[in-house]
């Protein structure tokens, strides 16, 4: 059995559900643990307090492993029981039941069969071939809000671009030194230079956590601010930039999903050439990894 833990934000809890239905295609038998937004206490510290939000999702279906099955591969979580793991796991490094994400793709995963997997798996390449399967599944339910409805049918009258500006608590200083100074206002520059490139008489929506900035820099007829959905209701933030017929993704998984749920086959879908700051940039690997995205540096160059 593959076991994946889910945790993180929406965006995060959307890739490691996609990774469950990339084994299921592959007729593994998966389950998802999603005790992380249950347990008390846990060990982790997040940036933001989350919550599971696959349930906002309208009917998405998943399996969840029991306590019997999760403590079958990581133990009872007792110091006996770690470190008796630990030393059978060096003196037997394949049967480790644990796997920790290390590296953007880990193709080895699909040979596991008995396997707890940690990571946030980002990366297109893991289930690009089942997109169309998942745009399917993630079905978002009626928001409720005419304001919503009457975006989404804007959008695809017109090339319409979404824009995602993250700010927020990417700006906290703990923050800024792991994911600041990628999606620069020169990438962004450059981005929409891009598109307008491609497309002159394009529209760009933009999406961000801090609305009075994007206002007060992006003005005039080309740009709408979209700020009808908040707290809870954000979730349809993604729903309306998947309505977008291209976009310009900032280095947040939130805005990738976007970019994913678009079912246009011909759309553009910018990039920032890093996720953070940590990642060296190999042009020849973030190409295969990302087939069809564009890739730009901060200063706004495609690579």
């Amino acid at each position: 059995m593959i076991i994946i833990q889910v945790a993180g934000g929406l965006g995060n809890q959307m890739q490691q559900y996609a990774l469950y239905r990339k084994f299921l295609s592959l007729g593994k038998v998966a389950k998802l643990d999603i005790s992380w937004f249950t347990e008390s206490t846990r060990q982790d510290r997040v940036y933001a307090k989350r919550q599971l939000e696959l349930d906002y999702f309208d009917g998405l279906q998943y399996e969840v492993c029991t306590e019997d099955e999760k403590r079958a591969l990581v133990g009872d979580g007792s110091l006996p029981s770690k470190l008796m793991q630990k030393v059978k796991g060096k003196l037997f490094p394949d049967s480790k039941k644990v796997f920790f994400e290390t590296d953007m793709y880990h193709p080895e995963i699909f040979d596991y069969e008995n396997k707890y997997l940690c990571g946030y798996f980002a990366c297109e390449k893991y289930y690009a071939d089942i997109m169309e399967e998942l745009r399917e599944s993630m079905r978002f339910p009626p928001s409720g809000n005419p304001e919503n409805d009457r975006l989404a049918e804007k959008m695809q009258q017109k090339e319409s671009v979404s824009i995602h500006i993250r700010r927020g608590d990417y700006l906290d200083p703990e923050n800024a030194a792991m994911f600041g100074g990628i999606c620069t206002e020169e990438y962004y520059d450059g981005a929409i230079r891009e598109m307008r490139n491609l497309y002159p008489d394009a529209h760009f929506y933009l999406f961000s956590d801090d609305i009075s900035y994007v206002r007060e820099r992006y003005r005039g007829e080309a740009y709408t601010a979209v700020d009808v959905n908040r707290g809870k209701d954000s979730f349809y933030d993604i729903w309306l930039m998947s309505h977008c017929r291209h976009q310009i993704c900032a280095n947040s998984t939130f805005s990738f999903w976007g970019a994913r749920l678009n079912g246009n086959r011909d759309k553009v879908i910018i990039r920032p050439w890093i996720h953070k700051n940590s990642q060296k940039f190999e042009a020849a690997q973030m190409h295969d990894l990302w087939k069809g995205w564009v890739l730009m540096d901060k200063n706004g160059n495609v690579v």
